[in-house]
């Protein structure tokens, strides 16, 4: 959520950023009527509240005079008095209502270096790393070789949980579980992050801290009992909100961490976009990165985080290439975000297998994540960071196209082979 007093004073800047991310001007100029209505009413307030402290003041002395008949007539005064205070209570609250959705509606305002455009059109390449493998035959997309190899099962997957869910088998299965150990192996045995076991399944007051509530309440998947749970779209949700309604050390900054968990979205509005195969499904499993920092550390350790990332892709031997996303194509916490793309030889371009995001103090005030420079100082709000490290169903599905043999075998690539018992290659059995 955006600071109210820097909407306040910087009204002109709110509404450039908020107009290059494409959301509609009259927003600031509602928030500005609401604003200047809740500055009326409450200055009547409390102009109300003197006037009956005043006039309760003079009453008693009234009485204390023994001029009865003066107060009483002064008491109705006073009565019709605390009428329009009550009414201009309920007018404030109600106003002081609206202008907090409108607030937690708001965007964050991205940071400066973030491409201005009206969708990912605008989005601007930072950097390559590696070759895309050259085959002299047809590559196969992930679905016909995984499908041939007997390691996904799209058709009974579907037959017990509908459409976007899949089931792996065999060396498919231990395929997906060398890879969320490499991963989180890679980040807290080289990076240095602490793994986390969190929960799958998290309050609405979690999901509001991180974003995604009440705006993107129909991409989740709510439980359907009292207590009003929800299971997690990300990691980034439950590693956040550790720390929520905290006030930290700065000793304590930065903290990194790192968990997998199984991720469950229910894609709402992305109908006909990859229905085929793991691209997009409704349950997939993911490493994620989260750092809580100080303000003045954040966008160095976006830097490293995106590329604490890019760093399983490298030990896999995976082309990829990092994008800045653009003003339209930015997530709704963000301030800044690199998209990683790893090369998908089915598709002959680059496919988004990670998202690594500033979030500034948009999430930690939402959140109430604060934090203290000296035992006594004032309380300032941190910043959050997310990433995923990565995305384990599409790196599944990069290892599978980009190392695919001739004969429709899947080579796996040296670095993974311990995590697999030694396993080399995935081949068609009988």
């Amino acid at each position: 959520m955006l600071d109210i007093n820097f909407v306040r004073t910087n009204l002109d800047l709110v509404r450039r950023k908020l107009k290059e991310r494409g959301f509609p001007a009259e927003t600031v100029a509602r928030f500005s009527e609401l604003d200047e209505h809740r500055r009326r009413l409450v200055s009547e307030r409390d102009e109300f509240n003197a006037t009956r402290n005043r006039e309760s003041q003079e009453i008693g002395a009234l009485m204390k005079a023994g001029q009865k008949d003066q107060a009483e007539s002064r008491r109705q005064a006073v009565r019709e008095l605390g009428d329009r205070i009550t009414a201009t209570a309920e007018e404030l609250a109600a106003v002081e209502e609206e202008l907090k959705k409108l607030m937690t509606a708001l965007p964050n305002l991205q940071h400066d270096s973030v491409p201005v455009g009206p969708d990912e059109s605008a989005n601007q390449e930072v950097k390559r790393w590696g070759t895309p493998p050259q085959f002299d035959f047809e590559p196969l997309d992930h679905v016909d070789l995984a499908t041939s190899l007997g390691i996904l099962d799209l058709e009974r997957a579907s037959k017990m949980s509908g459409s976007r869910f899949s089931l792996l088998t065999g060396a498919g299965a231990r395929l997906e579980r060398a890879l969320i150990s490499f991963c989180l192996d890679v980040q807290t045995k080289r990076h240095g992050y602490k793994e986390v076991a969190p929960p799958f399944i998290v309050n609405a007051n979690a999901l509001f801290g991180t974003g995604q509530l009440p705006k993107f309440e129909d991409d989740l998947f709510k439980l359907t009992d009292e207590r009003n749970f929800y299971l997690i779209p990300t990691a980034e949700v439950p590693l956040t909100n550790i720390y929520a309604d905290e006030i930290l050390d700065a000793a304590q900054l930065p903290i990194r961490m790192t968990a997998y968990t199984p991720c469950f979205r229910s894609e709402a509005g992305s109908y006909g976009k990859d229905t085929r195969g793991l691209i997009r499904q409704h349950q997939f499993n993911k490493v994620e990165l989260v750092k809580i920092t100080r303000p003045e550390e954040s966008y160095d350790e976006l830097e490293t985080l995106t590329s604490n990332a890019e760093a399983v892709l490298e030990a896999l031997g995976l082309a990829y290439r990092r994008v800045a996303l653009s003003t339209g194509d930015i997530g709704f916490s963000a301030a800044k975000t690199y998209d990683i793309e790893v090369w998908l030889p089915s598709q002959n371009t680059y496919r988004e297998i990670s998202s690594c995001s500033n979030c500034e103090a948009f999430q930690a005030r939402r959140a109430q994540i604060r934090f203290r420079r000296e035992p006594k100082a004032k309380p300032e709000f941190a910043h959050t960071l997310n990433g995923s490290g990565l995305a384990i169903g599409r790196t599944w599905l990069a290892l599978l196209e980009n190392y695919q043999q001739r004969d429709g075998s899947v080579i796996i690539p040296e670095a993974l082979r311990p995590f697999m018992d030694g396993i080399e290659k995935i081949e068609r059995k009988g």
